[in-house]
């Protein structure tokens, strides 16, 4: 097995999952969602003993890259995001005022804008890079072949992603849970708030992914 999930934080106001994830044998790590307490993020690295080798973001909502630029400078490892999220990204600061009342600092520098296909590499473990939009149009879900796929905001235990925010495309979000997730197989899922699942689970127990089939999408 080549993929280990190291630790799952919840952080920051909106409790998003950041997630350490690695090569067991390696200790090679990539930090998904650093989305807050950068301190904490980093203090598991060092728990685990991990060498940190990369920070991705699933997509650019200020919850899940607000300290993206503190372990970046901090560690000097590249941080990682999907280019049609680049207008969400400039917009963080003012983004964040309906949640915050307050304007955040500036958006983190991006190292390298990831594509659909792209692999992200810690040790033996290849992290596949799923495109999966409706969240915001540069959504982004991770796959771990045959083992799990880390679904950011666009798949939940029991829902999906809202698409009532800037960049929000709900035909495009069933779309992607139809054709990129659900073919997947039995995974598990680890999204990007609340509990983990699997691609079965939701196929079942969750009320929109069971009418996917019912709906008339492109």
């Amino acid at each position: 097995m080549a993929l280990k999930l190291f630790q799952q934080l919840v952080v920051g106001v909106l409790k998003c999952n950041c997630y350490l994830v690695g090569d067991p044998a390696t200790r090679d790590a990539i930090v998904i969602d650093p989305g807050d307490e950068p301190d904490n993020i980093l203090a598991a690295v060092e728990r685990h003993g991990l060498g940190l080798v990369a920070a991705v973001a699933t997509h650019a909502h200020f919850d899940h890259i607000l300290e993206a630029d503190a372990i970046r400078k901090r560690t000097e490892v590249p941080f990682y995001l999907h280019a049609e999220d680049m207008p969400l990204l400039e917009a963080m600061r003012t983004g964040s005022l309906k949640y915050l009342g307050r304007e955040l600092r500036p958006p983190p520098e991006v190292d390298r804008w990831c594509r659909d296909g792209d692999e992200l590499a810690a040790g033996s473990l290849r992290l596949g890079v799923l495109h999966t939009p409706g969240h915001s149009p540069g959504s982004v879900s991770l796959l771990a072949p045959d083992e799990a796929v880390f679904s950011g905001d666009t798949l939940f235990a029991g829902s999906i992603g809202r698409t009532d925010l800037p960049g929000g495309d709900e035909v495009l979000e069933l779309v992607s849970i139809r054709e990129r997730l659900l073919p997947l197989g039995d995974l598990a899922v680890y999204p990007g708030h609340g509990a983990s699942t699997s691609i079965d689970r939701e196929r079942v127990s969750n009320p929109i992914v069971a009418a996917l089939s019912l709906l008339r999408l492109p």
